[in-house]
């Protein structure tokens, strides 16, 4: 809780003695500032001070070290709710028990930035608290802005459900650019409408190359009109949805390319005004030789799975995981996921043991990240034994070996059968020889299992 509002006061006199009765109806805090407003009375020929102070200002240093100290208590407490709460409501959002069609790619992916911002936020409070604890006499300066649940948190300044809203008004905004036309609700003008508002009028551009994830985060490509592809389309499929045209897409290749659905999909590659319908949705990577969505006609399109709302957001975790992994691992480069582990200390001596570890020493705070958005992506994949051999394996850089041991060992359930038998058999094989021939992704997993044991049972 906040210190009271007044420090405790006590009596003062000048030279002349105070009488008792008087001293106890006449009060003044212990200190104040040059600041202050002073009301000087006279009484009796003795001079007494009346000072009115706010607590920032007559505190000691301690004491304003012990309010920073609770405040930010309070906060830390208030970022781990989120976190859970966030985890929580993207887990209500994404459920099986729901259908496709009701799944709000928008909430789902703030719900996503509101977890991974909580985290990061925990972390900047707990490094301002060991200061705090560190140097009594450092005060930090409070968080005005507070907040009670998830929905309410900031995210760049607004709420989830504001950023909610800025979606809304980007549809109204092609609304009246239709109504400022006057013309229909014809296809090919609706979608030149929201091209228009899109990337025209409000300036969204694509990141020419996405190394920095804040481009990954809904809010943030709402706030800066910049982000990745994936996260473009989602805010076009969104905006288009609020203007009752139904948007689909697939990936292609390294694009993930959307249409609107149509019963005759030849009509999408009918070129009208120079560009055929499927050509002003996606851009210049249609007409690009190098891009594989040059090759597309109306019965290629037809051959194409259409991805699925989790689908959508399963794309924006696995980029997600791959830029906090390469983040994280910027100090060691070419680290990836599927390298092949390196030997095992043998040194018994514990110091020799932390400073001879194979295990590469990764941003932990990245990792996390990393580590949160393969979780969130398990949650749409379960049975997806890839994903767990890589979420077992940043598990182990992370040195949560009992938790690697475990996802390692349902990966190692979860694949197929012929690779099943591979990695039972590379198993039982001697550690030497195993990390030798341990090259392709498979060995790489049994030697993965039997390094984590090691370091598992010496650590």
């Amino acid at each position: 809780m906040l210190c009271d509002s007044f420090i405790t006061a006590v009596t003062s006199t000048t030279a002349t003695a105070m009488p008792p009765a008087a001293a106890a109806s006449h009060v003044f805090p212990i200190r104040y500032d040059h600041d202050q407003h002073l009301r000087w009375r006279r009484r009796n020929g003795t001079s007494i001070v009346s000072v009115s102070v706010s607590a920032s200002a007559s505190a000691s240093p301690f004491s304003i070290n012990q309010m920073n100290m609770d405040s930010s208590s309070r906060r830390l407490k208030t970022y781990q709710e989120a976190v859970k709460s966030a985890r929580e409501k993207f887990t209500q959002e994404i459920s099986f028990q729901s259908k496709d069609k009701d799944i709000s790619l928008a909430k789902a992916l703030l719900y996503i930035a509101a977890e991974d911002e909580a985290f990061i936020s925990y972390n900047r409070e707990m490094d301002a608290c060991s200061l705090l604890k560190e140097r009594r006499d450092v005060s930090a300066a409070l968080n005005s802005q507070e907040w009670d649940c998830v929905e309410q948190m900031p995210l760049a300044g607004k709420s989830t459900s504001q950023w909610v809203s800025e979606l809304d008004n980007i549809a109204k905004d092609v609304e009246a650019e239709l109504v400022s036309r006057d013309i229909g609700c014809h296809l090919v003008e609706l979608l030149d409408a929201v091209n228009l508002v899109l990337f025209e009028l409000r300036g969204f551009k694509r990141s020419p190359v996405v190394v920095d994830s804040k481009y990954s985060y809904l809010h943030t490509v709402l706030s800066t009109r910049c982000g990745s592809a994936i996260l473009l389309s989602i805010i076009y499929i969104e905006v288009c949805r609020r203007l009752g045209l139904t948007i689909v897409g697939s990936r292609v290749g390294e694009d993930f390319l959307i249409w609107p659905q149509l019963g005759n999909p030849e009509e999408l590659f009918k070129v009208t005004s120079g560009h055929s319908l499927f050509a002003i949705v996606n851009g210049r990577c249609v007409e690009d030789p190098r891009s594989k969505a040059s090759d597309l006609t109306g019965n290629s399109l037809l051959g194409l799975e259409i991805a699925t709302k989790r689908d959508i957001i399963g794309i924006a975790l696995a980029n997600l995981i791959r830029l906090h992994w390469k983040r994280a691992s910027r100090s060691n480069p070419g680290l990836m996921l599927t390298s092949p582990l390196r030997r095992a200390h043998n040194t018994d001596e514990k110091l020799n043991r932390i400073h001879n570890s194979s295990i590469p020493l990764l941003r932990p705070q990245d990792l996390r990240l990393a580590i949160m958005a393969s979780e969130r992506l398990l949650i749409l994949q379960p049975h997806n034994w890839a994903l767990r051999r890589d979420h077992g394996m940043m598990l182990y850089y992370n040195r949560k070996y009992g938790q690697a041991v475990q996802e390692l060992s349902i990966c190692m359930a979860f694949a197929p059968e012929e690779e099943a038998e591979f990695l039972e058999l590379s198993a039982r094989q001697n550690l030497d020889p195993l990390i030798e021939c341990c090259q392709t992704a498979f060995g790489v997993m049994a030697s993965v299992c039997h390094l984590v044991f090691v370091d598992y049972f010496r650590s």
